[in-house]
């Protein structure tokens, strides 16, 4: 037998198991001849006050009786319901009842009723939701199956509901009469009967024992039951017999083994970047957890990791050369085996084998045809005479993808088990393969990887980052040496709200995949927390954060400390409104600013620490830029080599940035072409922004008394305003957009109500107040009188959000237009 272990239930299933110590059993005519001590506990009647009376005493609504004999009598043999009982010192208890019908030698009917405090667990329904308390005890017909079983004190069984025999297979007469170990003798069922006694003796229950349905069938998952025990006592305490209750969790018990496996696949597969070994990793995991035989063959150039692939399938009536990477049985050396491991294997013209490369779907055959005429008995005599000398009858072929490229096939065969495989069985083998597939492409790019790394670099790097109406930029990125790897620089260019951008470089310290992997990460990171409308301080504040729990997710539990994970950054947000620059640091060499004359400077910015090392604050400094300025942001690459110190770079890249006149592309190939000839030791990025300043009559704000008539008002002026603008056809949208903005701001704000409507190549509605509250879009019920304010505002938007200030909050939107103004 299992031992203890904690089961997922269905609520359904969760509520009985949870409700099973309060048992008692009633005769046909509704007499109480059954008791346990939780029941006493539930409603403070011993057995002794109860047991040979009428159950229908303990009800304190008499109505309740006659609904629980009409439910009764309907035949359905099982229901559940709500109703309140009588507590020994007077006091009502509602309480949810569950009653099923019980079959024993004579023709008699016994029930068992099992009650629970209304406050311990809710009414479920049928698929599993909550639902309200009902008024009085309801027939169901759709319950939850449940297993009962009532023993007698020498654990003979005395009454059964037909669940229990179909879920653990004693049929009723089997089980009728007889103890356990009588009716499926076993190790199994002399444990259960061992804890049936201490209940028995102790009168403490034990529940959640977990264990499987008894047959001894050749089927690969026997149904795995879950069953609790209590004792019942007679009218004089003494005990009467033991209830056994059982619910099925086949289904949760097989999604924890697929778990499992998928668990050993994270752990053994993929511990080297060796195609060979990975692929017999592979088929050495899913034997025998998931076949009796399985092979992995490899396209042949994917070991050589030489060359791209292209889809694999018969070209030209070719097929593509195979090699047996992977091999495991569980009959020693494999017999089953047409191929050794490291040998080229042939494949029919015409085979699921060559389906499947051509389709890139699996193949199931739970039953394999062996039939002759079959693609075995024409096209493959040899494997045909090992499958039947094998027995083999069921059969999944996998394709291996990676990257939308089908590197080769798995398959899985089933000959001493005799159980076909299932849905679930390829659902698995495919998970399997999946997890194999990476770390098979993984191996298969090693020979390359700097190339990799520098692929993966320009990827996860912008191409087509735009400074919208807030700047134009510009961009160089140079990757290192062959002999470092690529690092982990990066640059990013984000539209933010109102027209601003916010523009970032940074430098992930390292080389190689895994510096650019990173990089990726922090990019992905640094994008989430501009879409809050961070401040550049408190951006860095979280990026630094997210730093120092990357690093210890990668730490290896054997030395924390040797996993670290350092980045320098720099984060600025430029607001063309108002011409002002947001900038803050993290270790980052400081931006330089282009004046429109060509005077070039490097502000004074509070350093701030790198990224990831924690408990250093980040300051922001904001800088007021005449228009046409351009801001540089670049990594210590540019200004940094083997034979000149930081101060040379930085005057080399002074004299450099000095030329007003040059265009940003110009001016970038300028910059980089002062480097050194001798190839760089590190990264090389520059991105730069020459920024503008929206136009007076871009911008229209206005300011209100947060009363409700600032509604009206502030619709009006934004009519009027998208009339100047020529916007008429879109001022519909604009103004609903307006109208609950400032609704939003007069219900829920306080202060004055400032709204700004900035024409760029979009349009942006602000709205702040003096409040700090955080709006929150919701889906209102039919019935509610409101909340449809920010769920309109969505709809009618391209996009929208908030942004805290320091004196309160700004909510905004983007009406969508059909064409830029």
């Amino acid at each position: 037998m299992d031992s203890y272990a904690q089961t997922e239930f269905t609520a359904p299933q969760t509520a009985f198991q949870m409700a099973g110590p309060a048992i008692a059993v009633l005769d046909a005519e509704g007499t109480v001849v059954g008791w346990t001590q939780a029941a006493e506990r539930l409603v403070g009647y011993s057995a002794a006050d109860v047991v040979g009376g009428c159950a229908a005493v303990l009800l304190a609504v008499p109505e309740d009786w006659a609904s629980v004999l009409s439910a009764r009598s309907s035949g359905a043999g099982r229901w559940s319901g709500a109703t309140t009982v009588r507590h020994r010192d007077g006091r009502r208890i509602e309480v949810h009842l569950w009653v099923q019908l019980l079959s024993g030698h004579d023709s008699r009917a016994r029930w068992v009723v099992s009650a629970t405090d209304k406050a311990t667990i809710p009414v479920w329904a049928a698929d599993g939701s909550e639902v309200e308390p009902l008024p009085a005890v309801q027939h169901r017909s759709n319950l939850p199956q449940i297993g009962v079983v009532i023993r007698d004190t020498d654990l003979h069984c005395t009454w059964a509901n037909d669940t229990q025999g179909i879920w653990d297979g004693i049929p009723l007469p089997q089980r009728l009469g007889r103890r356990l170990a009588e009716a499926a003798p076993g190790p199994q069922a002399e444990a259960l009967e061992a804890l049936m006694r201490q209940v028995l003796q102790s009168g403490v229950p034990t529940t959640n024992v977990e264990f499987r349905a008894f047959p001894q069938t050749h089927a690969r998952h026997e149904s795995t039951l879950v069953a609790s025990f209590f004792r019942l006592d007679d009218a004089q305490g003494r005990a009467l017999g033991v209830c056994v209750v059982s619910v099925d969790v086949t289904d949760s018990r097989r999604a924890r083994e697929r778990l499992a496996i998928l668990g050993e696949a994270s752990k053994r597969i993929g511990t080297t970047l060796d195609v060979m070994r990975t692929a017999q990793e592979l088929a050495d995991l899913t034997v025998p957890l998931l076949a009796d035989y399985a092979t992995v063959d490899l396209a042949e150039a994917v070991p050589l990791g030489e060359e791209s692939l292209t889809r694999l399938g018969p070209q030209g009536g070719r097929i593509p050369v195979f090699r047996r990477a992977g091999l495991a049985s569980r009959l020693p050396n494999a017999p089953e085996s047409l191929f050794g491991r490291g040998k080229p294997v042939f494949v029919p013209p015409t085979s699921p084998f060559t389906s499947v490369l051509c389709s890139g779907k699996s193949h199931f055959e739970p039953h394999l045809d062996i039939s002759p005429g079959t693609w075995l008995d024409r096209r493959d005599v040899a494997r045909a005479e090992k499958v039947r000398e094998h027995t083999m009858h069921s059969l999944i072929v996998v394709p291996i993808h990676a990257r939308g490229v089908v590197l080769g096939v798995a398959v899985f065969v089933r000959t001493q088990d005799r159980a076909p495989f299932e849905e679930d069985d390829l659902l698995l083998a495919e998970e399997l393969v999946s997890w194999a597939a990476l770390a098979l492409d993984n191996a298969r790019r090693y020979a390359r990887e700097r190339s990799t790394a520098l692929t993966l670099q320009r990827h996860l790097l912008p191409h087509h980052a735009t400074g919208g109406a807030a700047a134009d930029v510009a961009w160089r990125y140079l990757p290192a040496d062959s002999q470092r790897g690529v690092g982990g620089d990066w640059f990013d260019v984000i539209p933010l709200s109102g027209a601003r951008v916010a523009l970032v470089v940074g430098d992930v310290v390292g080389h190689g995949i895994n510096a650019a992997a990173a990089m990726g990460q922090l990019r992905t990171a640094v994008r989430t927390l501009a879409d809050m409308d961070m401040p550049p301080d408190e951006l860095l504040a979280r990026l630094d954060e997210q730093v120092i729990r990357l690093a210890e997710a990668d730490a290896d539990p054997r030395d924390p400390a040797a996993a670290t994970m350092t980045a320098t950054c720099l984060y600025a947000v430029y607001d063309p409104v108002t011409r002002r620059c947001t900038v803050a640091r993290a270790g980052h060499p400081p931006p330089a600013i282009i004046d429109p004359h060509g005077s070039v400077t490097f502000p004074e910015l509070p350093s701030g620490a790198p990224l990831g090392v924690g408990l250093v604050p980040f300051e922001s400094v904001e800088l007021e830029l005449a228009e046409g300025s351009v801001l540089a942001f670049y990594t210590d690459g540019l200004i940094e080599t083997r034979d000149h110190d930081i101060d040379a770079g930085m005057g080399r890249l002074r004299t450099a940035l000095a030329c007003s006149d040059f265009t940003l592309e110009d001016l970038c190939s300028s910059v980089v072409d002062t480097l050194p000839t001798t190839a760089s030791c590190d990264d090389v990025t520059l991105l730069l922004a020459r920024i503008h300043a929206l136009d007076p009559d871009q911008v229209a704000s206005w300011e209100f008394e947060a009363e409700p008539s600032a509604v009206s008002t502030a619709r009006s002026l934004a009519v009027a305003q998208m009339a100047l603008w020529g916007l008429g056809q879109q001022a519909a949208a604009t103004e609903l957009i307006v109208s609950e903005l400032v609704t939003n701001a007069v219900l829920h704000g306080s202060g004055r109500i400032r709204l700004r409507l900035i024409r760029h190549q979009g349009l942006t509605c602000e709205v702040h107040d003096a409040s700090h509250s955080s709006p929150r879009q919701r889906h209102p019920r039919a019935t509610d009188e409101s909340g449809r304010g920010l769920l309109l505002v969505d709809q009618l938007s391209r996009r929208w959000g908030t942004r805290y200030t320091p004196d309160g909050k700004l909510i905004w939107a983007e009406p969508h237009l059909t064409s830029n103004p």
